[in-house]
């Protein structure tokens, strides 16, 4: 057994201590599977020969040992006969309806004890789907592109969900194995090696994970146990049982899956996906109890652990404290700042959009963390969200662009699709120079010419005409009426998949300059250490962030209207200097802006533009 500094911990009030196949050091390995209601269950191990092993029933699982090494193959069988994987699988090498193999994650060898990851205030996300971030849509391709990213200056890698779906084209939220890493990624060797690899080059690593819904396809769980609760409806599928009769080991199932990811992978941190859709009623919500436990696993081993949500509720719940009755996440996703940017620079008013537009909605969001905090929205016919009083910017996670605003687009444009380039050049600068931790989505630094579109490689007939479906009737809320790609084709696919050639070409040379330059600014002058002051001009379609430290005092501005104009500078006393405007001749495509023609007096904005001056006070030097 190879130590490896991150142990194993124990789930915090729960008798059930493990889940599917634990390998031991003598070759013995130990199969617990939970299924009350089954009176007897058989292990199947598929070796050369087939061998059949009753299980124990103890308490609600059945158990077995049995001497079996590392890629044994193996089912479970039912009492009418069905031979089924594991729904606690750790590896599917053949798919979710093939046999499940023992793993020991803990044989591999690492290389990171000395790495220590960044706060989140001090983090740059980038947000990846393996399969199409690279041609070989492989963890072990991901690495080979993982330079550029820590050039670019990006401190954190976000891997779109990796447990097990169906074939091997997903966005991942179709899995159906929360412990198996996808197969055709490489598997959970595969993983091993990225997270590796990602430290050894100062990448945290942060995982999305699936708790609120498993996959239609595949989806053997609910044969052995009552895993789902028919009193709650997802968008996506049936509701997880988190709180009627049996949800105790359901939940547990869930921990101990984050602490599997988060101890025997040594992922960084966890994106739990639309935690809306976690329906539990119970007095100990499921999102504090896993939250508890992280908190334990991160007080055991000494290092920094994230559980960030996402959220459509805009409900301040899931981050303060528990003195106040919260949960005590460390962060959420804000969809309010990427719809406050995207309707201001597209002049999109469709579907959720309607609810934003103007200045005041971007103003509000960067003063708060998101616009909604009680009001009514037109979108939703109703009050939506609460305050977020209190609460410190970097709890908020924001972005441009990212998998669901771009891939939920009816062709899967990117923003470089749809708007011209000054205001590529803005998006990117309110983002990086917010208050918030920014979020950047695989190939938006350099304005990827791809699509991001939706797809599937389902094998049930059925079910993909009903995801067919279902796409062109999702997309009528935005009035979106064109054909869309076949989720299906494998050719959908392959269009999603990232073109870096044309970063050898303007506009994208330059655009990767930028953000470059923007990444480099914010770590240098702490963009995101402090809540900035905030000044708006809805006449103007201007914002201004003003961030004072001594003897600094840092001013960002950024003009959303489509002319330019002149105006007069309020900038913090003592002597000030630009230090970068977006129009000026440093970037491609723009008005030529002569960084030596201005005054105090009459400073000239550029069409969708944005600049930032360093004051300092009489007498201290730049």
């Amino acid at each position: 057994m190879i130590s490896t500094g991150y142990p194993r911990s124990k789930l915090r009030n729960d008798n059930l201590e493990h889940f599917g196949a634990i390998p031991g050091p003598d070759g013995i390995c130990r199969f617990v599977v939970w299924a009350p209601a089954i009176s007897e269950l058989s292990l199947v191990a598929c070796g050369r020969t087939r061998s059949v092993v009753p299980m124990e029933r103890d308490r609600g699982s059945h158990v077995c040992e049995i001497e079996a090494a590392p890629g044994t193959r193996y089912l479970f069988r039912l009492p009418d006969g069905r031979e089924l994987p594991d729904p606690a699988s750790r590896f599917q090498p053949d798919g979710v309806h093939g046999v499940s193999a023992v793993v020991d994650t803990n044989a591999f060898r690492w290389t990171d004890a000395a790495f220590r990851a960044r706060a989140l205030s001090e983090s740059i996300i980038y947000e990846l789907h393996v399969g199409t971030f690279s041609e070989a849509g492989t963890f072990a391709e991901a690495i080979n592109h993982l330079d550029p990213l820590v050039d670019l200056g990006v401190t954190t890698v976000e891997l779109m969900p990796v447990a097990q779906f169906p074939g091997s084209r997903n966005w991942g939220y179709d899995g159906v194995f929360p412990f198996a890493v996808q197969n055709s990624y490489g598997g959970p060797e595969g993983l091993q090696h990225f997270v590796d690899a990602a430290h050894a080059r100062g990448l945290s690593v942060i995982l999305d994970v699936v708790y609120n819904h498993l996959g239609p396809e595949g989806n053997y769980v609910g044969a052995f146990c009552p895993f789902f609760n028919d009193r709650y409806r997802t968008p996506w599928g049936q509701a997880i049982n988190f709180d009627d009769a049996d949800s105790g080991p359901v939940r547990a199932f869930l921990i101990r899956n984050a602490l599997y990811w988060l101890g025997e992978f040594h992922i960084d941190g966890l994106r739990l996906d639309a935690v809306h859709g976690i329906f539990d009623f119970s007095a100990r919500h499921f999102l504090d109890e896993l939250n508890e436990n992280v908190e334990a696993l991160a007080a055991q081993t000494g290092r920094t652990l994230h559980v960030i949500a996402e959220s459509d509720l805009n409900d301040a719940r899931l981050l303060h404290k528990r003195d106040r009755g919260g949960y005590a996440l460390y962060a959420q996703w804000s969809d309010d700042f990427h719809h406050s940017v995207h309707t201001l620079l597209t002049a999109e008013s469709a579907g959720y959009y309607r609810d934003f537009g103007s200045i005041e909605d971007l103003r509000v969001t960067l003063e708060q963390g998101w616009r909604y905090a009680g009001q009514y929205s037109n979108y939703r016919r109703r009050r939506h969200g609460n305050s977020p009083a209190g609460l410190a910017p970097q709890k908020f996670v924001v972005c441009s662009q990212n998998h669901d605003q771009v891939g939920n687009r009816a062709l899967g444009d990117r923003l470089s699709q749809i708007v011209d380039f000054e205001s590529l050049k803005l998006a990117a600068g309110i983002t990086l120079l917010s208050p918030f931790v920014p979020l950047l989505f695989m190939g938006e630094e350099y304005g990827e010419t791809s699509p991001f579109l939706y797809f599937t490689s389902h094998q049930d007939a059925a079910l993909v005409q009903a995801v067919r479906n279902g796409r062109r009737e999702d997309f009528r809320s935005f009035g979106w009426s064109t054909e869309i790609p076949d989720p299906q084709d494998e050719q959908t696919f392959r269009r999603s998949r990232l073109n870096r050639g044309v970063c050898d070409s303007e506009p994208h040379r330059s655009l990767l300059n930028l953000y470059k330059t923007l990444i480099g600014m914010r770590k240098r002058f702490g963009f995101g250490r402090a809540k900035p002051l905030i000044r708006a001009n809805e006449e103007k379609q201007m914002v201004a962030l003003e961030y004072r430290g001594a003897p600094t005092a840092l001013t960002a501005i950024f003009h959303f209207g489509n002319e330019p104009l002149q105006i007069p500078l309020e900038l913090p006393g003592g002597v000030s200097r630009l230090l970068l405007n977006s129009s000026d001749k440093a970037w491609a495509e723009n008005a030529g802006f002569d960084a030596r023609r201005w005054s105090h007096a009459a400073f000239p904005f550029g069409r969708r533009s944005f600049v930032v001056f360093e004051s300092r006070a009489s007498g201290e030097k730049p």
